[in-house]
């Protein structure tokens, strides 16, 4: 006898007033039953349309979820789960099916075996758990957590190095290192790319001839001498380039302002604008991309600058890729070598737009008896040096460059051309007994950096090459500006 074989259920057709009155009946039946037991069936339903957890293999493998709250369910039991990540997983025998949401340590817990899923591992850090893919900062190098459960991190120079800060100041060199916030984060290259950027003169310049100073065979100079002392008011204080590469247009600037004021014999005491100079010297310069500063003192010498009030600097970060600010002070001849400004400062609270200029540079003998007269005599002198890797984090003392970087690859030994002003000298006693003579140096990295803003280097050494190149100028004062500014 041939099995029974159900009639399929047709479908009901609401036009009929004996299919409406099943409709009706099931709607009652269905609101009749209990708030729980609705609850339940959309639950289920919930968990069972639910993406499984670990379709990219399972995360936090190693967190205690069914062992810390010791559940272990038999058969489906919705109610046995445990908060996991931004969810909650399960510890029931229902979780081990094809889409799992069992907590990670189910199998091995309750069943007591591996996983049928990989396992994605994750990354610790201060105690912290890290998915794969995460990233933290470690100075200048980013660390990123691969699946493996590793962190791999970049490797490059830092600007900054706790562990040649240590070296230096454990060892006998005669100066202190720091760390500087500005400079935490920066690798050593972006540091010779962005805080330094004077370009080192050609043969010819560097060939020109010496101005040699008129001195006596036994003639004796002071032990110290500090130019803000014997002209007080009219040394003006370290600049802070940021990360504009233009210590060519700033150390230019800076001796250019002591030595207006000091030869208009207090008159005339611009502070003189580096921006002036960065986006209007562009003759063979690249702005904060680096200069040259024989170009600069031609610029001051044949255009000249306003003060830094009418054209201030536009600080530069040193991700940004900005084109260079176009010149905005223009100026015109009114005869015998004299410039006035065609244009407005760009600083609009700012109303003086004077001209400021110089005569002609000149290069000074690399002796450091005839660099000590002429400052003594004449005012700051601009100096180039090459500038190393332990420069940047020079904090007091008389600094010398130290080997504290000879054992570390290639890539942690760099240097780069700086120029800097110089304004005095000393001498002091070491501990050896022997006197250690030094310049007094302006560097333009703030006053925040160094000793407020300089640094003593050794003298007579030819120390970082400071010795090799060094300029002066006389300011282009006549006795009509002097006039002018002592009626104002």
């Amino acid at each position: 006898m041939p099995p029974l074989r159900q009639r399929a259920a047709e479908p009901l057709d609401l036009k009929k007033p004996k299919d409406k009155m099943k409709a009706l009946w099931a709607l009652m039946a269905l609101l009749l039953l209990p708030p729980e037991t609705l609850s339940a069936r959309v639950s289920r339903t919930r968990r069972e349309l639910a993406p499984g957890l670990h379709e990219r293999g399972i995360q936090d493998a190693g967190g205690s979820y069914c062992e810390r709250h010791e559940a272990c369910c038999r058969g489906r039991n919705d109610g046995c789960t445990v908060p996991y990540l931004d969810t909650i997983c399960y510890c029931d025998l229902f979780c081990n099916r094809t889409v799992s949401d069992c907590c990670p340590d189910f199998w091995e817990y309750c069943l007591g075996i591996e996983p049928p899923f990989p396992v994605q591992r994750v990354c610790v850090r201060n105690g912290n758990r890290f998915p794969t893919g995460a990233t933290y900062r470690d100075n200048c190098n980013l660390c990123t957590c691969y699946a493996n459960g590793h962190w791999n991190c970049e490797d490059h120079a830092c600007l900054i190095n706790a562990d040649l800060v240590d070296a230096v100041n454990r060892g006998n060199y005669g100066w202190r290192a720091s760390n500087y916030s500005q400079f935490w984060g920066m690798t050593l290259e972006e540091g010779i790319h962005h805080r330094l950027g004077t370009t080192k003169p050609p043969t010819s310049v560097m060939n020109m001839n010496e101005l040699q100073m008129n001195m006596e065979a036994n003639e004796v100079l002071p032990r110290h001498f500090n130019a803000a002392d014997k002209w007080s008011g009219m040394i003006h204080e370290p600049l802070d380039q940021g990360n504009c590469a233009g210590s060519w247009a700033f150390s230019t600037a800076a001796v250019a302002s002591d030595r207006i004021s000091i030869h208009s014999m207090g008159h005339m005491t611009p502070a003189l604008s580096p921006q002036n100079l960065l986006s209007c010297n562009t003759r063979h310069q690249q702005g904060c991309n680096g200069g040259r500063v024989d170009g600069a003192w031609w610029y001051l010498r044949r255009r000249g600058v306003v003060t830094d009030e009418c054209y201030p600097f536009m600080h530069q970060e040193k991700e940004g890729a900005l084109p260079a600010p176009p010149c905005m002070m223009q100026s015109r001849s009114t005869g015998r070598g004299k410039r006035q400004a065609t244009d407005r400062c760009p600083n609009p609270r700012s109303h003086s737009n004077e001209i400021y200029q110089s005569t002609p540079a000149y290069r000074l003998s690399s002796d450091e008896k005839e660099i000590m007269k002429e400052l003594m005599e004449n005012g700051p002198v601009q100096a180039i040096m090459e500038v190393h890797e332990d420069f940047f984090m020079y904090r007091s003392g008389i600094y010398q460059h130290t080997p504290v970087a000879a054992w570390k690859p290639e890539n942690y030994r760099r240097h780069g051309t700086h120029s800097v002003k110089i304004t005095g000298w000393g001498e002091e006693h070491s501990p050896d007994g022997s006197d250690q003579k030094y310049w007094i140096a302006a560097n333009s990295w703030g006053t925040d950096w160094g000793e407020h803003g300089y640094f003593r280097i050794a003298r007579g050494a030819n120390e970082c090459d400071i010795e090799t190149f060094v300029v002066g100028v006389w300011g282009r004062v006549g006795m009509e500006d002097m006039h002018h500014h002592y009626k104002k």
